[in-house]
């Protein structure tokens, strides 16, 4: 595909007087949806946002989320998307780093007031002068329906859409590292319309698809793999403001959907539903499995829940604008439970040894991936840049694989010490350190452990201060509830006197995780 930006794929895609978004009972086509976006983009200039402005964006999967992003895209503006379950650690931190000037939120999601939260909030963020709210905001916020009715100036947006270029940045997705605080991966229109375009290809997408939109927009899943690939296909979108199995199985049906991509959890929870035999799932013709690897037995029930119907594994990261890898059509149901696929479109992949050199097929090394996919690094984190993002455009994705001869990666583990929960990715580190907050806690030791439905849940040993009382499993649940997102929450917690350290001193994760595939404890 000829490099654009995204706001270009947008206006080519209104050629297609179809739909594009189907909300409830509300269809929005092509055509409709780029004049949301136009109106986004210049309240956004009204408003005072330039080129390469970066602008948070908290919500729901909404049409209006989608025209915000769209919006800041075709001006330039570069788009901090954040989950709702964030709460102050992360928000502070990833609206401070990315130095976001505004911030467009939901007013409220679930039972939390993110209104109310902004208003006391602020004086963290001093960075941030300008609040929009999707709903009521707080005294001196704007709200969405202000920001779009803000009068037109048709010669500053088309000045400001014409100084938008593909190798600008679109998106800072914020990942958790190893060092504890997340790092910005710097997505450009080029990077996200590559992978997108690829998947595209690879599965044979069109405009007769339908693509359930339940993944979290601020994710690669959801803005990519999902919308950005349905854009340049020419399909539709069934959104969802949040997954949930019922909601999902309703929409599958409404709205014949005919692309089915969730996280292995995801899956679980729907096949588990005791009506789900009773469901008309007759149009989905394939799905895709991402997040996670499947299992061979969740691979057969996916089978048999949606029988004729192709599954394909899906690999991508942050890092890679979203899908690099996927299972190859006619791949049989073994392969697609025992690798993670090949790489699609033009995109290369190596297996690295510890020194760099390039392993041959069926040794075990770090996967490393070349293509017009990868961000453009961490934003303003040179070092973690330098380590990651290699000479010759390789990245080092931290993965562990073996490639067979004819290209299938099977995954043999993490370099890092990252652990997947129900789809999210969660770093010990970040939960570690914040344990260790606590005033009864001395130390904490937390290791990814499997689990029947979430693929993979925390388990944290903690130490607890000498000459005091110990804390209560909830206590610690609570503490960690209060400064994380919710699916970051260890599920188990071990009070220990002591937790395995190296000579060095520092934490023997490894041996933990011995120890606990040893038996109880």
């Amino acid at each position: 595909m000829r490099a654009m930006t995204v706001g270009a794929a947008l206006e080519n895609a209104t050629a297609r007087d179809k739909a594009f978004l189907y909300d409830g009972d509300d269809t929005i086509t092509y055509t409709g949806f780029d004049a949301m976006a136009d109106r986004v983009a210049n309240g956004l200039l009204a408003r005072g946002v330039r080129h390469g402005d970066r602008i948070g964006l908290l919500g729901l999967n909404t049409p209006d989320w989608l025209a915000a992003f769209f919006g800041a895209a075709r001006i330039g503006a570069v788009v901090v998307p954040l989950n709702v379950r964030y709460r102050e650690r992360e928000l502070a931190h990833m609206l401070g780093q990315s130095g976001a000037r505004l911030v467009i939120s939901a007013a409220s999601a679930g039972d939390f007031d993110f209104a109310a939260f902004f208003e006391e909030f602020a004086p963290r963020i001093p960075g941030v002068t300008d609040y929009v709210f999707f709903g009521k905001g707080f005294p001196g916020s704007a709200s969405f329906e202000e920001l779009t009715g803000a009068p037109a100036d048709p010669a500053a947006l088309a000045a400001a859409r014409a100084a938008v270029r593909p190798d600008d940045p679109l998106l800072i997705l914020y990942t958790s590292g190893t060092t504890g605080a997340p790092k910005g991966a710097v997505i450009t229109h080029r990077g996200i319309l590559a992978s997108a375009s690829a998947q595209a290809r690879h599965l044979a997408m069109d405009e007769t698809d339908v693509l359930l939109g339940h993944l979290p927009l601020n994710h690669v899943g959801g803005i990519t793999c999902t919308v950005m690939a349905t854009l340049v296909s020419g399909g539709a979108v069934a959104l969802l403001p949040a997954f949930g199995p019922d909601a999902a199985l309703r929409a599958i049906e409404r709205h014949r959907v005919t692309f089915l991509g969730a996280v292995p959890t995801m899956f679980v929870l729907m096949l588990g539903r005791e009506d789900f035999a009773d469901r008309d799932l007759s149009s989905v013709r394939l799905c895709t499995a991402g997040g996670a690897n499947v299992e061979p037995a969740l691979a057969e029930a996916i089978r048999h829940g949606f029988p004729g119907v192709p599954l394909y594994g899906l690999y991508g990261l942050s890092e890679s604008s979203g899908a690099c890898v996927l299972s190859r059509p006619g791949d049989d149901p073994e392969t697609v439970a025992r690798t993670l696929g090949v790489m699609i479109g033009d995109f290369e992949a190596r297996v690295a040894g510890p020194d760099g050199t390039v392993l041959p097929p069926g040794e075990t090394g770090e996967l490393q991936i070349r293509g017009d996919c990868l961000a453009a690094g961490y934003w303003d984190m040179p070092e973690a840049t330098a380590e990651a993002f290699l000479p010759g455009g390789w990245l080092a994705t931290g993965d562990m694989v073996a490639m067979e001869p004819d290209g299938h990666l099977v995954l043999r583990g993490r370099k890092k010490e990252m652990y997947i929960q129900g789809g999210f990715n969660v770093y010990p580190v970040e939960i570690e350190n914040v344990l260790a907050t606590h005033p009864k806690v001395a130390m904490a030791a937390g290791i990814g452990v499997p689990d029947d439905v979430l693929g993979e849940v925390g388990r944290f040993y903690v130490v607890p201060r000498p000459g005091g009382e110990p804390p209560t499993e909830r206590e610690l649940a609570a503490h960690c509830r209060d400064r994380l997102a919710d699916y970051k929450t260890p599920r188990q917690f071990v009070i220990t006197a002591e937790v395995p350290l190296t000579p060095v001193g520092k934490i023997h994760k490894a041996l933990l995780k011995e120890r606990y595939l040893a038996g109880p404890g």
